[in-house]
């Protein structure tokens, strides 16, 4: 395979130097609430500076105050709080998160901003994670990525920054890195040579280099064993699909094979054998394998039944677009222009979940 280094790793591997020297810094990978590590030592009385603060700036209660500032014992002013804190809000963070932070990782109040806190957001900056994404929780937020992979920052930094530069030789970069570091961290800490394996394995799947698909393969091929590869492949094949039909599919929809065996199952048989569909039709559409069979397919099967023995319909319309629809769109286009059936129609096409209101 070639590979080619992209300019942004040689940026983070000089921002993330700061990490070889872990040691000669305890607050280095405290960034927000990393950990909750006590320090080695204790005061057994609280300290007032730091316990007002927390109180006026937090809302935390006496007992908690007093327990966070045994840790700080030593502290004389709340300059470097305030700095912190000034930070985090100038990078987006909300202030419950801030909050939150500071309670389950007060260390981060004491971290110097330059040497430790800009480095790490720097660091995940380079992985897509910038701006108003800082503080997004429906978009991987910077808190969450950090709460999960903490334990990879830590574990082997260098082997952390020389497998970045592997992925984004494929090109793996940006936002893909961040996705992955979220959903599959292990991948960052793991040799090498394995991980060479697995993009290889994914390669002859299908996937090119460089190709956007490939994070999806190397995610999937990750998270699953040999043996319930070979499974899911021998469901397929049980059903009459080739091997390379197998590999198209999963070239088209890479989770296809992280679906449960109940759930492949159950879609094959509905499409094969109650739509009577071609397989061909499935090679080429994997994803309505994907799609929910409770909530989505066999409501719209339903109702388009209850259409065509009334005769509403006109003409049939093709199955596999009607999936396509949005509630909404589905909703007027299927249901609501039938008013005297619209009830009925409904029912048919909500029925469980409002009996499940019901119960």
């Amino acid at each position: 395979m070639k590979m080619r280094i992209f300019r942004p790793f040689s940026l983070l591997l000089h921002e993330m130097k700061f990490a070889a020297n872990m040691n000669s810094n305890p607050a280095l990978f405290n960034l927000l609430s990393l950990s909750s590590k006590r320090l080695s030592t204790l005061s057994s009385s609280p300290n007032p500076i730091i316990v007002n603060y927390l109180i006026q700036t937090f809302g935390f209660s006496q007992t908690l105050a007093n327990s966070i500032s045994n840790r700080f014992w030593w502290a004389k002013s709340t300059e470097n709080p305030q700095s912190v804190i000034h930070f985090l809000r100038d990078l987006g963070f909300s202030e419950a998160h801030i909050r939150t932070s500071v309670r389950v990782g007060p260390q981060i109040l004491f971290s110097d901003i330059d040497k430790t806190l800009k480095p790490k957001v720097q660091f995940f900056e380079q992985l897509g994670l910038v701006g108003a994404d800082l503080d997004d929780e429906n978009n991987g937020d910077l808190i969450r990525v950090l709460r999960r992979c903490t334990w990879v920052l830590s574990r082997n930094p260098e082997l952390l920054l020389s497998n970045i530069a592997f992925l984004e030789s494929c090109g793996i970069v940006g936002s893909q890195l961040s996705m992955l570091l979220t959903r599959q961290p292990r991948l960052f800490v793991i040799k090498q040579s394995t991980l060479k394996d697995l993009v290889s394995r994914a390669v002859d799947m299908g996937f090119s280099i460089e190709s956007r698909m490939l994070v999806y393969a190397l995610y999937t091929i990750s998270c699953l064993r040999d043996e319930t590869l070979r499974k899911k492949f021998e469901l397929f094949r049980s059903w009459g699909f080739t091997e390379q039909e197998c590999i198209e599919m999963f070239r088209r929809t890479p989770g296809l094979l992280r679906a449960s065996e109940e759930k492949l199952k159950l879609g094959m048989e509905f499409f094969m054998n109650t739509m009577k569909f071609e397989k061909t039709l499935l090679v080429h559409r994997p994803t309505i394998l994907m799609l929910s069979m409770e909530d989505r397919v066999i409501p719209r099967y339903r109702v388009l039944q209850i259409l065509k023995s009334k005769r509403l319909l006109k003409r049939e319309p093709s199955f596999i677009n009607v999936l396509s629809l949005t509630d909404e769109e589905f909703l007027d286009k299927f249901i609501s222009r039938f008013a005297d059936d619209a009830e009925e129609l409904l029912v048919a096409y909500k029925g469980h979940t409002l009996q499940e209101v019901d119960e």
